[in-house]
């Protein structure tokens, strides 16, 4: 247990800058946390004849996540994948977002701002290479946001800095992943 001094210390740092996941550099305070996450992902593809030859299998396969919907995914099609299911590509692009936007809430509601309406229409820009590999080089982040007061407006867009590097997918990548938000008031 924390004693008063050390507790008192603590308060000050997040009350002098507004952030409640803002830790002081006093490691002894905050001690890291792990969490473990599992999925079972099934490839459904066979057609009979396995990997044979390259069109000879589909691309399909299941995420299974013990007490959550199955998700149906397949490759791009660009890839002969089925362009009806999410693609790696598509998960990647809408856990960057959908992480940031949840941090954004996260910190909107500890500021004291009253967010009404959020939609992203992120982009994402993958480099293919001459053999085939290839790997994200941008994530584009374009948060349309709806706040109660105009007087926040400020504030609000610049808590997505925060959101950013609060992110834990975001912080997790080799790429940038960049944002241009747009926020107004109810009204306005």
């Amino acid at each position: 247990m924390l004693n008063w001094h050390k507790q008192s210390n603590l308060n000050k740092y997040k009350r002098r800058n507004n952030f409640s996941k803002l830790v002081p550099l006093d490691s002894y305070l905050i001690m890291a946390k792990h969490h473990i996450y599992k999925t079972n992902l099934v490839w459904v593809g066979n057609k009979g004849s396995g990997t044979m030859d390259y069109r000879s299998y589909d691309r399909d396969f299941t995420v299974e996540i013990e007490g959550k919907m199955p998700i149906q995914g397949s490759s791009d099609s660009v890839f002969l994948g089925d362009k009806s299911k999410y693609n790696p590509e598509d998960l990647l692009l809408s856990s960057v977002s959908s992480c940031h936007m949840l941090w954004y809430l996260h910190l909107c509601s500890k500021n004291g701002i009253v967010v009404i309406e959020y939609t992203d229409n992120a982009t994402g820009t993958m480099t293919e290479n001459a053999d085939g590999s290839g790997k994200f080089t941008e994530i584009l982040l374009q948060p349309q946001v709806v706040i109660s007061k105009p007087e926040d407006i400020s504030w609000a867009n610049s808590l997505h800095a925060e959101a950013s590097r609060m992110c834990f997918i975001a912080s997790s990548l080799n790429f940038p992943v960049k944002h241009q938000a747009s926020c107004t008031a109810i009204g306005k």
